[in-house]
């Protein structure tokens, strides 16, 4: 009984751990694409960040409950339409386009490389 008690008391440590990290991971990408100078193309039509950002939000409550890692969030949250089945769209200045999961995904990696 005791060997239990101290196995759930760990993983529950280590969930709120693993949450902790997952959500400051997820409110970087927010803040990444909050303040892009590169625009978010969905269906079609171009957003600004705070726009996108806007609509990545709506999307990340809507699917809660199935996304346990930053890569779940940004499957389910920031990378294609629902309805439609089209691929969210990256345009910056200069570049040509990329779909919004690869140019997430490369932040992301950015991102823990410098927590090393």
């Amino acid at each position: 009984m005791k060997f239990g008690y101290i196995f759930l008391m760990i993983a529950s440590v280590f969930s709120i751990k693993s949450y902790a990290f997952t959500q400051d991971e997820i409110n970087h990408l927010l803040t990444f694409v909050s303040t892009t100078s590169c625009t978010y193309e969905r269906n079609g039509t171009r957003h600004n960040g705070q726009e996108a950002v806007a609509h990545i939000k709506k999307k990340y409550e809507y699917y809660a409950d199935d996304i346990h890692s930053t890569e779940d969030f940004i499957k389910y949250s920031a990378t294609k339409s629902k309805m439609s089945g089209k691929h969210y769209k990256i345009h910056c200045e200069g570049k040509p386009e990329i779909k919004s999961k690869q140019w997430l995904l490369a932040e992301l990696a950015a991102y823990r490389a410098s927590k090393k």
